[in-house]
């Protein structure tokens, strides 16, 4: 969404941007319609208006992509699933909470099976892995992670 104070730089960039055409360009650029004029205003505009939005201290606003939940299991999204099971891809870090800075729990070996608990944040989803008999929860990248059904080589 574009708001007025956006707006407004690149409108008022536009403009000091066709006078700084006007005086320090010959004449004959602007006399008919081309790629190099087309150009110069292109570029002299996306300049000028986020110059203009840096020194006003403006910054463009965040882009929030929405999603539901019908449109993430459309797009083949794999969403952590309470009970769900999957297979560890590699050897997997089993960590404390979700990032690489939290503190590791243990290693779980590639090939064993770990049980989704349906908590997540971002990548990271919360896991229960039970590795030389003993039950540990933790936090796994999902990126390590596949469906219980996939093959070695998916």
């Amino acid at each position: 969404m574009v708001t007025w104070t956006h707006a407004a730089a690149y409108a008022v960039a536009l403009v000091l941007t066709l006078c700084a055409c006007a005086w320090l360009t010959p004449r004959a650029w602007w006399r008919r319609p081309n790629a190099r004029a087309l150009g110069v205003l292109g570029v002299g505009t996306a300049v000028g208006g986020t110059l203009l939005l840096a020194v006003s201290g403006t910054s463009a606003p965040a882009l929030e992509p929405v999603q539901s939940a019908q449109a993430r299991e459309v797009a083949g999204i794999d969403l952590p699933v309470a009970g769900a099971r999957y297979r560890v891809h590699d050897a997997l870090n089993l960590r404390v909470a979700g990032g690489v800075g939290a503190e590791r729990l243990l290693v779980v070996p590639a090939g064993a099976r770990v049980e989704a608990t349906g908590l997540r944040e971002g990548d990271w989803w919360q896991v229960r892995a039970t590795v030389d008999g003993k039950a540990v929860e933790g936090w796994a990248s999902s990126l390590w992670l596949r469906r219980a059904g996939e093959g070695p080589g998916v």
